[in-house]
């Protein structure tokens, strides 16, 4: 099989087990695929994640709380990450109206000019696409989904 060859690995305890691995050696393919494309635009992953985010909430402002809970990679430390996009010019922070205790994290022009770009120059979807069918994607996703539960 194409992942005992990839992980050089001769067997597995369980179909179970290996399908666990295919699962985490797979999200390490499509990370690294990601970190490539973001390469020109001078952003990680986990940046483009809260852009992405901040993008679907604009314009109204979102907490750091928020970004935590939506965030893809949990293991993240959203705050320093919001802290490098503040410096890039991509995303400001305000004292709350509601919370003087609270920070408003809102996208920039900026912010949304990059995004969009990305979005006009890298096809996401083209990771994947040329390796499986639309049919395939689609029972794929049913998969992770049932085994998520």
């Amino acid at each position: 099989m194409e992942l005992e060859k990839e992980t050089r690995t001769s067997r597995f305890e369980s179909v179970y087990q290996m399908a666990m691995v295919n699962v985490i050696f797979t999200y390490g393919w499509c990370n690294d695929q990601l970190k490539q494309v973001m390469i020109p635009y001078d952003i990680t992953t986990q940046q483009f994640n809260i852009l992405r985010i901040l993008r679907g909430q604009h314009p109204n402002p979102s907490t750091i709380n928020l970004l935590k809970a939506r965030m893809l990679d949990k293991m993240c430390d959203a705050s320093r990450i919001v802290e490098r996009l503040v410096q890039k010019g991509y995303v400001k922070k305000t004292v709350s109206s509601k919370d003087k205790r609270a920070v408003d994290i809102l996208i920039t022009k900026k912010g949304l000019s990059l995004l969009k770009r990305i979005d006009e120059e890298v096809d996401l979807s083209g990771m994947v696409s040329p390796n499986l069918t639309e049919e395939e994607a689609r029972h794929l996703n049913q998969l992770l989904d049932k085994m998520r539960g």
